[in-house]
């Protein structure tokens, strides 16, 4: 709960003028009940009516007051519960940036998304019902109590055996809910999983006709959410029911004191009627506690979720101590094995090769063999388990991060465009480039004419490009890597979607380029002229050469080049 106090540290104004605006309209119903009295004992008995208007006017003004305590006590609940909702789900977004890839791989897309909208809500209508309701409904409750004292002695003991047994009952029900509450919103997860993926994935489903069966999936889903809410307000359902019952017994049990009371001429009946008016009190005010416990007990588990994200560790800057750089190595893997975290298995095992400053390598091998593990390591997506990886001399544990990824572009297999314009996307790589150095970066990424069919630098681009082929999303996002001007380029199977020419082009454009280039793919046409060419096999290397190298030393190397066309192509 300590994020939900910082959060809600920039309202403290409002967080204490709105319980106390709720403490002073308790205080106005709390008299309410005996300006009744007096008016039944005095004006009523007595036919007074002058006095019986006077009550009146008294209660008017009573209701009047109260009524500007109450909102005036929600407009500063409002404003510190919708202030505290978007501290946290800033705190939260800012977490995400700044989370490892294997945190974020590790929380799920799905949930972050849960988090940052219906948890965040769940937390902002617990704070404003905490505001608004934590100090008035005791106060109103044990104020009661001490009211029915002042009344009658006798009839307050009906109020001190009732309010223990409902406190009880209440929190009894509070502590059953809290787990299952927090396990509704992991359901939630799962529905939330499915609908990205539907979303995402509409046109593959549709292609397959999985329509059918991912509905299925989708009610399967749906079905647990709705069975543990269910599971959930069936027990905080009970509270209610508990509470009418509790309070209709001390009802009884007060009404038959009363009696006796006014029989022996120890109270009036104006008094009992106060004490009636009590104990309604009570009732009203507890319902509402059960009610703002049911608010505040998801609340807690949702505050619980978001914790435990915004308890992890930001990515470090740094792992060790800053290291000069030397040599003319640019990049270089020694002795690297490396496993996901719950991966099992190591996804690359022990290894070792260097590339010099300025040379081409092509990584090769087969779907799961590691190669976009292999390239992710270069910039410290992920921590080397065993072994280093340096880049200009210095371990990659050793640079800035900062330092490290401003000198390392990186074009991922997933070509992701944000909506906007070219121009946008693109500064995304420099925010001072200049038009000069964008239409250069267009020109070498082969997206000349995807500039010119959108009508310039300032055309439109779609959510996710959904206006552009996969082969212009990936023009321009390597066209964006460009623009940075790296030391390091890695074009991760960045140009799958490239027909033989363009792909010729781009190779070609790209060996004018000032720095060390890594391609990954799985075409040997898109690597045979590079400097040096990794073939990966089960994340191992199986071979390491040139072209012309590997077709004599490399049997897996001469298997995918022949299923390919070899020469041929």
């Amino acid at each position: 709960m300590k994020y939900l106090r910082k959060s809600l540290n920039a309202y403290k104004k409002e967080a204490i003028l709105s319980p106390l605006f709720k403490l002073f309209e308790a205080c106005m119903e709390l008299v309410v009940p005996l300006v009744v009295a007096h008016i039944v004992d005095v004006g009523i008995a007595q036919a007074d009516r002058g006095y019986i208007v006077h009550g009146i006017l008294v209660l008017v003004a009573f209701g009047a007051a109260g009524l500007l305590f109450a909102l005036t006590a929600q407009y500063f609940a409002a404003k510190a519960a919708v202030g505290t909702s978007a501290e946290l789900r800033r705190e939260l977004f800012t977490k995400l940036q700044a989370l490892s890839y294997e945190d974020i791989d590790l929380i799920g897309t799905p949930q972050m998304i849960t988090l940052m909208t219906s948890d965040i809500n769940q937390v902002q209508a617990g704070v404003n019902h905490t505001l608004r309701l934590l100090l008035r409904s005791p106060i109103i409750v044990f104020g009661a109590a001490v009211m029915a004292f002042t009344v009658d002695v006798y009839a307050g003991l009906v109020f001190v055996a009732l309010i223990p047994v409902l406190t009880a009952a209440i929190v009894t029900v509070m502590a059953v809910c809290t787990p299952l509450y927090r396990k509704v919103q992991e359901k939630l997860d799962g529905v939330n999983l499915s609908v990205r993926e539907n979303l995402q994935g509409v046109r593959v489903i549709r292609a397959f006709c999985r329509e059918k069966e991912e509905l299925a999936v989708f009610n399967g889903r749906n079905a647990d959410l709705r069975a543990a809410q269910k599971r959930a307000g069936r027990i905080s359902a009970v509270t209610n029911p508990i509470t009418f019952c509790l309070v209709n017994l001390a009802v009884i049990l007060l009404v038959y004191v009363g009696g006796i009371r006014i029989s022996v001429g120890a109270l009036e009946q104006g008094d009992v009627i106060a004490l009636y008016f009590y104990i309604t009190i009570i009732l009203t005010e507890l319902v509402k506690l059960a009610n703002f416990i049911y608010i505040v007990v998801k609340a807690v588990s949702s505050m619980r979720r978001i914790g435990k994200v915004l308890d992890l560790s930001d990515e470090p800057s740094l792992f060790l101590p800053p290291e000069r750089e030397e040599g003319e190595t640019a990049v270089s893997f020694e002795n690297v094995t490396f496993t996901y975290r719950g991966g099992g298995a190591p996804a690359l095992c022990d290894i070792a090769f260097s590339v010099k400053r300025g040379e081409t390598v092509g990584i090769l091998g087969g779907t799961g063999s590691g190669k976009s593990t292999l390239v992710n390591l270069i910039p410290r997506f992920y921590r080397t388990g065993v072994g280093k990886v340096r880049v200009n001399g210095a371990d990659v544990d050793a640079i800035p991060k900062d330092t490290l990824r401003n000198e390392v572009a990186v074009v991922p297999q997933k070509s992701l465009i944000f909506r906007g314009t070219i121009r946008s996307n693109l500064l995304w790589g420099n925010d001072g480039a200049t038009e000069e150095d964008l239409l250069a970066a267009v020109g070498i990424a082969q997206a000349a004419d995807v500039v010119e069919a959108k009508g310039g630098l300032d055309g439109e681009i779609a959510q996710e490009g959904k206006n552009l082929s996969g082969g212009q999303r990936q023009r321009l996002s390597i066209a964006r890597a460009l623009v940075r001007k790296p030391k390091i380029l890695i074009l991760d199977d960045s140009a799958s979607a490239l027909d033989y020419a363009t792909d010729l082009k781009l190779r070609t454009a790209l060996k004018g380029l000032d720095c060390t280039t890594f391609i990954v793919s799985q075409r040997t046409v898109s690597v045979r002229h590079a400097d040096k060419i990794v073939v990966l096999e089960e994340g191992r290397i199986a071979g390491l050469g040139t072209h012309e190298e590997l077709l004599k030393n490399c049997g897996l190397y001469r298997e995918i080049d022949a299923s390919q066309g070899g020469d041929e192509a």
